[in-house]
């Protein structure tokens, strides 16, 4: 599938209405996104083909030499200086805020030009086909058990074209991902939900996965169904992939987000130099650090994907920042300047976000284990960026006794402490390494992207609850 015609045609006029603004701003950037998803769910009742969350338009960012401001629109056809006029009028400051400004560095415009594009295979499946597949991932779940009461088959494929232009800049990107959903309803006793998730930009992977997993899928919701309550105290943990991954998002994720330095609500802030994990860890973020959902080539600012280290052998060394946050700060912006969409503003915002692997084996972590759990699968997470508190929830856990793995199962589990305590406390860390990006990331209640996280196994002290 082809970057977006619409974007391609447009890029004339982008260039027009910059140079028209720049007769009132120091720097103008346009960021045009044109968006499309498309969701095919099943389930025992229905299937049906609805619009996913797609988008097109877009967003003016200019900087007057001390202040950014943006303005977006549906469309920039038309009388472009009278365009300019109108948006240079609409964002003016008051004077309250002109008070309040930041004295902040001159933004760079490096001069490029760059077409990126990821293929995809969308092109070779229809609409029929990819409904049909949902209809046989139902059929597979419930002609498992008879204790299945109900179960969902969702693909969702979106693909993602854009354009940004400044005065010396021009950069287009093109790519896509599909996640595939099985969920079985289950009741033996009780009722839960259990689920598994695939993510790629080959839906041909995405199907293959999705249908490897339906035993998987049964037998977890057996387990879950039986599952009970955890003792609440301070274990050992082995923490599988997802795990890791939620621990790196809530405990060094937001809490690096620079933009919550220029406003002093991150402890963070104060700990860049700091050990902060034990000297094992090591932990990055980055749209180029691997490959998953939030792989892009550059951000919604025009700065190119990055690798940044967050933690280097337990020192807290960068965080991650958007365009105004670098600026207002002094340095460099990482490359994660992210929207939820063109109507909104950009924020410092992870991408894929996580642990390095070590060298330990995860027979030989669980075998260190007197007594604990092992915990699986992401359910929520949240964080306290000012005091550096985190509560995580898995699905389950599954106990250890002497070094093994029992059949006894444990749901839900909620990890919770301060963020350093936690990280110091991992001991071991397997070679193994994977990454999933299924969900989104709110920015407090809202501000929702597209986001991966993981690593490998971690062997850590926790409460749990």
């Amino acid at each position: 599938m082809p970057f977006s015609t619409y974007l391609d045609n447009m890029r004339s006029d982008c260039r027009e209405l910059v140079e028209a603004l720049g007769r009132y701003f120091d720097y103008v950037s346009i960021l045009g996104t044109d968006v499309r998803a498309t969701v095919y769910r099943a389930d025992r009742n229905m299937s049906m083909i609805r619009d996913g969350e797609g988008e097109c338009g877009f967003v003016i960012k200019m900087h007057s030499g001390r202040s950014f401001f943006e303005y977006s629109c549906d469309d920039i056809k038309g009388d472009k200086q009278a365009l300019a006029e109108h948006i240079a009028a609409s964002v003016k400051l008051s004077g309250e805020l002109g008070e309040k400004q930041i004295e902040a560095a001159r933004v760079q415009d490096v001069p490029m030009k760059r077409d990126f594009a990821r293929e995809t295979d969308f092109g070779e499946y229809t609409d029929e086909t990819l409904l049909g597949i949902c209809r046989e991932l139902v059929d597979g779940m419930i002609s498992r058990d008879e204790k299945v009461l109900n179960a969902i088959g969702m693909i969702q494929p979106y693909t993602v074209s854009k354009l940004f232009i400044t005065k010396n800049r021009e950069l287009s990107q093109h790519y896509g991902w599909a996640n595939g959903y099985a969920v079985a309803i289950y009741s033996d006793g009780r009722m839960v939900e259990a689920r598994k998730i695939e993510g790629s930009d080959k839906l041909s992977e995405v199907i293959e996965k999705a249908r490897a997993s339906l035993d998987g899928v049964i037998d977890l919701a057996r387990h879950l169904a039986t599952a009970k309550p955890i003792k609440p105290g301070i274990y050992d943990v082995i923490t599988d992939s997802s795990i890791t991954g939620l621990i790196a998002h809530e405990a060094f994720g937001h809490g690096v987000e620079m933009d919550q330095f220029v406003k002093d609500r991150a402890l963070a802030k104060y700990c860049v130099g700091q050990y902060v994990a034990s000297p094992i860890t090591n932990m990055h973020d980055g749209a180029a650090a691997t490959h998953s959902v939030a792989s892009y080539f550059f951000d919604d600012d025009g700065v190119l994907a990055q690798d940044t280290q967050i933690i280097k052998d337990g020192v807290l060394v960068a965080g991650l920042s958007d365009l105004a946050s670098a600026t207002q700060l002094g340095t460099a912006p990482t490359g994660n300047g992210r929207r939820d969409n063109y109507r909104r503003k950009a924020y410092s915002r992870m991408t894929n976000t996580f642990f390095t692997p070590g060298t330990d084996k995860l027979e030989d972590m669980i075998a260190s284990v007197k007594h604990g759990y092992m915990l699986f699968d992401t359910n929520n997470g949240m964080e306290d960026p000012k005091n550096w508190q985190i509560q995580c929830t898995a699905e389950y856990g599954i106990e250890i006794v002497d070094g093994k793995l029992t059949d006894n199962y444990v749901s839900p589990v909620v990890m919770s402490g301060f963020v350093p305590d936690l990280l110091k406390s991992i001991s071991m860390i397997s070679g193994n390494f994977k990454i999933d990006g299924a969900g989104y990331c709110g920015k407090g209640y809202k501000e929702w992207v597209r986001v991966s996280d993981g690593g490998p196994n971690l062997k850590v002290r926790v409460k749990l609850g």
